[in-house]
Parts: C-alpha cells; sequence; structure tokens
C-alpha cells in the first residue's frame, strides 16, 4: 500500500500501527496521504481504496443515472472482492458483487439494498454510488495454510506435482458440496478433441458437477463424438482421420437442427452418450455461448453476446468453485463474473491462459499448467462414485 502512494506521486505518514499477535488477529494501520494537488491525491485514494484502504467514514455519494445503458460521471467502478456501501449510518454488502460493474442502491424499502449492476442493465433515473468516498473494500482473504492450493501460491508454472494438485481439486470439491454450495466446470473443444469427454461425463454423471459453460465447438464435438465416434473428424478409438470426417460436425449440427435442439435430440434418442447428454439427463444447467467463428451454430447456442453474459451471470449465485479447463475466452468470460471468493482452478497445456485469466482482475485464480485429458482422468479417479 505505501509503495502504491509513493509509486503514483504521493507521500505518506504512518499515524498509527497496530499488529496483530497471531495469524488469526487483525491488524490496523491509520495512514496520512498527501499529494501535490486534489485530482492526484483522489487518485491516489481510489488506487489504494481497490486494494482495501477505506477513508474515514463518511456517507457515499449518489447520482441519477441520466439515461439507460448509462452511468452518472465519476461512477464508482467495482472489483470483485467483498465491497460494502456507507448509507443511512450503516454499512450495506454489495450483492452480488462482481467486477467492472457499478452499484445501484435502492431505498424505496425499510431494507436498502446495494447491488452490482453492469453498464447494459442501467436504467435511467438508477441511483449510483460516485467517487469512493463511503466504499469499503476487503481485501482477498489468504488461502487455508493446509492446502496446497496456498502452499504453491498463484504463480504459473508448469513445475508443480500435478497429481497432488488434483487430490488437492477433488478434496476442495468435496469440501464445496458439504458446504452446500455449487460446482461450476467450465470447458473447451479440447476436452473432447483428447479423448478426455468421457471422464468429464462420468463426473457429471456422478453429480459433481452443478452448471457447465462452454461455447458451441465443445458442444458441437460432443454431439459429433456420441453419433459417429469422431471428434474434427478424427476417430477417438484409433486416432486415424474418418473418410469424409470433415463433414462430421456439420453432420452433427444439421442433425441436432433437424430434431429441434440438443434436448430433443437426447429425448428422441438421438443423441445418447456424451457431456451434454450427461447434463441434460442430470438436469444440469449449461450455456453455451457463441463467437463469430462457430459453425451452424447449433440451436441451443445463444448468439448474442449480452444474453449470453446475463444468462451465465444468473447461474452465478451459489457457486464455491469454478474449474476451468482448457479454454481461454470462456475462461476470462466466467471470472469476470466471479466474486473473489469463489475458489477457482484454472487448467490449460498452454500457460497464457492462466496468465490472462489473472491479469484481466481473477487473482484469486490458481494454475494448473498441463493436458486437460490428465486432468480429468486424474480427477475422476479421485472422487468418489465416479470410477
Amino acid at each position: 500500500m505505501l509503495d502504491l502512494i509513493t509509486l503514483h506521486g504521493g507521500a505518506y505518514q504512518i499515524v498509527h500501527f497496530e499488529i496483530g499477535n497471531t495469524r488469526a488477529d487483525s491488524s490496523q494501520a491509520e495512514i496520512s496521504v498527501q499529494a501535490a494537488n486534489p485530482d492526484l491525491l483522489e487518485s491516489i485514494l481510489h488506487i489504494i481504496g481497490q486494494r482495501g484502504a477505506t477513508r474515514p467514514t463518511e456517507e457515499a455519494r449518489l447520482a441519477l443515472a441520466p439515461a439507460d445503458g448509462v452511468f452518472p460521471d465519476r461512477f464508482y467502478s467495482t472489483t470483485n472482492l467483498e465491497t460494502y456501501v456507507r448509507f443511512g449510518g450503516k454499512w450495506l454488502p454489495v450483492e452480488p458483487i462482481e467486477m467492472d460493474c457499478g452499484i445501484v442502491l435502492t431505498d424505496s424499502s425499510d431494507r436498502p439494498i446495494a447491488k452490482s449492476v453492469p453498464i447494459h442493465q442501467i436504467k435511467n433515473g438508477n441511483k449510483v454510488v460516485t467517487g469512493d468516498l463511503g466504499i469499503k473494500v476487503i481485501p482477498l482473504q489468504p488461502r487455508d495454510s493446509s492446502s496446497i492450493f496456498s502452499f504453491m501460491g498463484s504463480e504459473v508454472s508448469t513445475e508443480r506435482p500435478k497429481e497432488l494438485i488434483v487430490i488437492e481439486a477433488a478434496l476442495q470439491m468435496q469440501a464445496i458440496r458439504e458446504g452446500g454450495r455449487k460446482i461450476l466446470f467450465v470447458g473447451g473443444p479440447a476436452i473432447v478433441h483428447t479423448g478426455a469427454a468421457r471422464s468429464l461425463e462420468a463426473i457429471i454423471n456422478a453429480g459433481w458437477v452443478d452448471i457447465l459453460f462452454a461455447g458451441n465447438a465443445l458442444a458441437t464435438h460432443d454431439v459429433e463424438r456420441a453419433m459417429l465416434g469422431t471428434s474434427l473428424g478424427i476417430e477417438i478409438a484409433t486416432g486415424i482421420p474418418a473418410a469424409h470426417g470433415h463433414q462430421h460436425h456439420l453432420q452433427a449440427i444439421n442433425e441436432i437442427r433437424r430434431v429441434g435442439g440438443l434436448k430433443a435430440a437426447v429425448e428422441q434418442g438421438v443423441v445418447t452418450s456424451g457431456i451434454i447428454h450427461a447434463c441434460i439427463k442430470r438436469g444440469v444447467p449449461f450455456v453455451l455461448a457463441g463467437s463469430i467463428r462457430d459453425d451452424g451454430p447449433l440451436p441451443d447456442v445463444i448468439t448474442d453476446s449480452v444474453e449470453a453474459q446475463d444468462r451465465m451471470r444468473s447461474l452465478i449465485p451459489g457457486v464455491g468453485m469454478a474449474i476451468m479447463v482448457a479454454t481461454t475466452l470462456h475462461s476470462i468470460a466466467t471470472g469476470n463474473l466471479l466474486p473473489a471468493s469463489v475458489t477457482t482452478l484454472c487448467v490449460d497445456s498452454d500457460a497464457d491462459t492462466v496468465i490472462k485469466l489473472m491479469d484481466r482482475g481473477t487473482h484469486q485464480a490458481f494454475g494448473l499448467v498441463t493436458d486437460c485429458e490428465f486432468f480429468l482422468k486424474e480427477l475422476a479417479s479421485r472422487l468418489p462414485g465416479v470410477m
């Protein structure tokens, strides 16, 4: 915090500093911050406020949204950290908390409510928090010291004990489930290409996934595998290209469109196995978010990105753990929606995917650089009731 003050051109004086006696005790510091002019001071206070520094208690300042989809000037932009707003002499929790949103206050009832709202959901006349006064951000708490996630830290490295991390992931999933929270899985098409789909299918069938986020590609190649035994035209069993295999994914899309969608395909026996089949049979909700490069797409794919984002957002409450495997774009998109309190594991063969996720604000993420087939096969073997 002190480094940030000086780095951005300010100065400080420590007025009071009380250090806790044990790791469980809190510490408290009172710091006087100075700067050459009011604008620079406000900038510095905003930067350290985003990391947990709280100004002397004042009421939050509000302004009315001037139009639908438009924040007022100097609106407060949220992080994914636990946040409170001072209003009516009380600290109100911002619920749900999500990064890159504004804070809207509703005080029409006996219980005022503060909530984070994305810009496209703002309505003309909404009361929006502006500036940094009356805002309190709680820094990300250290992980449980007994967890390997805590021991290994958040740095991305290929030199990690992969099997131990998979064991810890399985233990974390069991703890999340025992605590009554949900497990979110985010997956990319490499899961099918590498032959790992059967492991994920078994994990879903055993009840270890509550929500699935993916794109057109994972679902397309999953049903291609179920219907034709190939993924991108390559036979899963042999690794040999099938005759006219380049057409297989389009044939699969066409058949799903013909019968009216993925659920109809499962009900009519067109698709009898696979990841999507397991989700539909077990009632696991899934969101398939489209992209500009999609073939088809499948009729279940949401092609409006804002609509897809809102659908994903609606399923986030109650999630205690997110497992992201072999997908850069969907991992980052999901990370942008998650509170920092959600245990987040990102698995990819490319370290850049994990780095990009963390660079875009999902600092709680723990990265494992390995191939998805190894991870899912090992995870399936460690979860009760899967294999």
